[in-house]
């Protein structure tokens, strides 16, 4: 008798699950997405998606109601957030262009922040499937910063930017970006 080979559940799986539950709000879809990336071990997300065990509860009670979800994460990755001086910068930041102040707000954030802590582009840190996904999430969320995008530099470049910019400091030694040697670090295809 041939044994049946298990094989574990897909990205594409819990997404479609997560889907199942979810509330219909504008952000069930990116954090569905972020959510199944996180439970098969994309991204860099550590534990409860970086957020407190309150805020991971409410988050899955308000927009997936019935969803089961472990609070470990599978990638077995855990952040190291006394590295990273800059965390309340940029929280204070992505606070400020919020367009909508709330505890999923304050959860987006605090998965952004998190995120930011990867060496990937922040949409893969995010385990979001796209880029084109992230700027739409950031354009719903924060459409102001998003707005000031305006050239679409990566968006981890660009939220940096933004904190160098507000402390006034230009570390970059061209006058502009478009004459940098750079540029396509900044601003080319993430791929």
């Amino acid at each position: 008798m041939l044994a049946m080979i298990q094989s574990s559940p897909t990205r594409q799986h819990y997404y479609d699950d997560l889907l199942s539950c979810a509330d219909g709000s504008a952000n069930c879809i990116w954090l569905a997405r972020i959510i199944a990336s996180w439970q098969v071990g994309d991204g860099v997300l550590p534990d409860r998606l970086g957020l407190s065990d309150r805020q991971f509860e409410q988050l899955l009670q308000q927009r997936f109601p019935g969803y089961d979800l472990a609070t470990d994460a599978a990638s077995g990755k855990s952040l190291d957030f006394s590295r990273m001086l800059e965390k309340q910068d940029l929280e204070q930041l992505l606070r400020r262009f919020a367009a909508v102040q709330s505890p999923e707000t304050e959860c987006l954030i605090a998965v952004i922040v998190a995120a930011c802590l990867g060496s990937d582009h922040l949409w893969q840190d995010l385990g979001l499937w796209s880029r084109q996904e992230l700027s739409a999430m950031l354009k719903h969320n924060f459409p102001e910063m998003a707005e000031r995008n305006s050239k679409d530099m990566k968006w981890k470049k660009f939220l940096y930017k933004q904190l160098c910019e507000a402390e006034g400091l230009y570390v970059c030694r061209a006058p502009s970006c478009e004459v940098c040697k750079d540029y396509s670090a900044c601003f080319g295809p993430e791929q």
